[in-house]
């Protein structure tokens, strides 16, 4: 009996004695310090990210004089939003926004139908020479002609001054097809074989098997692909003369540019309203430049997160699943 109590009483003191709850209470403490912690270098890094943004929102619908004296930091002052509606009034800047939209839909739709065709096409071992035109596209990221050979090269296609040039030289993207090409080739191969078996050909078993499944990567290069075309302004600057072809970007560049003259004429526009009496409302080169600023990145930013639970599973690709 005696025995028993001494081999049970270690045991006791671990259950109920104080050094093991010290030891407990130790542990418990440290793991709630690391993760306040990691929380405040979050919300710090989150905080540098967003407050940009924010800055620029409030000193838009700011009064624009206290703006341009830099007085508005953390909230704003004489709130109004008459920024916004004179800004639309500026010669070009709607036909700019139709061409970013347009250049955004059909070149994204372009270059995801052809990354996602090209990389399945790539997995396919009967296709001819496949290993050869594979690293054909591939080289393609690393070697690059220059500027004045590839706007020769436009010109002679009679891709300047034309909406094309804002897709066709992005149909074949080498990243984007790797990513694809990876993502099938983690997935199952007895669903191909399956479907080969059922008799399934080459693009039925595109369509039907495998382009349901590449959802989640499909859509991550069609957040990248989007992301790129409207952020182009360079095609925009070199290829383009005709002002109806602008992008919404190559129109913030120049506005950017020339915000001081863009304030005049747009006080001059409204000088027999009563409300650009006020200082307040009456335009400068900050409130020019803030206000375009936020009317270019708006539309990419509201996008962003309703693909952002796909973009989380495709850019995984290859991560160990449980």
């Amino acid at each position: 009996m005696s025995d028993k109590s001494t081999e049970l009483a270690p045991t006791e003191t671990i259950r109920t004695g104080r050094p093991a709850r010290e030891a407990k209470f130790q542990t418990s403490m440290t793991d709630k310090m690391i993760s306040v912690l990691i929380y405040m270098m979050f919300s710090l890094f989150a905080f540098i990210c967003v407050f940009p943004f924010y800055s620029i929102i409030i000193n838009t619908i700011s009064a624009n004089d206290i703006s341009a004296r830099g007085d508005i930091i953390f909230y704003p002052k004489g709130i109004h939003f008459q920024n916004y509606l004179d800004v639309f009034k500026i010669p070009g800047l709607l036909n700019a926004a139709v061409i970013s939209v347009g250049r955004t839909v059909i070149g994204t739709s372009l270059t995801v139908g052809a990354s996602a065709f090209l990389g399945f096409m790539f997995t396919q071992e009967d296709m001819w020479r496949r290993k050869f035109w594979y690293r054909f596209t591939v080289i393609t990221m690393f070697f690059n002609a220059g500027i004045i050979p590839w706007y020769l090269t436009m010109r002679t296609l009679n891709l300047t001054n034309n909406f094309l040039a804002y897709v066709l030289p992005t149909i074949v993207a080498p990243f984007f097809i790797i990513l694809v090409k990876t993502f099938v080739e983690s997935t199952p191969k007895e669903l191909q074989h399956a479907a080969s078996i059922d008799g399934a050909g080459l693009l039925t078993l595109f369509f039907k098997v495998m382009l349901p499944i590449c959802k989640p990567i499909l859509a991550t290069v069609a957040i990248f692909a989007a992301v790129d075309q409207w952020n182009a302004f360079q095609d925009t600057l070199l290829l383009v003369t005709d002002s109806n072809l602008y992008s919404l970007q190559f129109i913030l560049y120049n506005y950017i540019n020339q915000a001081s003259s863009l304030s005049t004429m747009v006080n001059l526009q409204n000088a027999g309203s009563t409300a650009m009496a006020s200082l307040a409302t009456k335009q400068t080169t900050t409130s020019i430049r803030m206000t375009v600023t936020i009317i270019v990145v708006a539309p990419i930013l509201l996008v962003y997160p309703i693909f952002q639970r796909f973009f989380v599973k495709g850019i995984m690709i290859g991560a160990v699943k449980g």
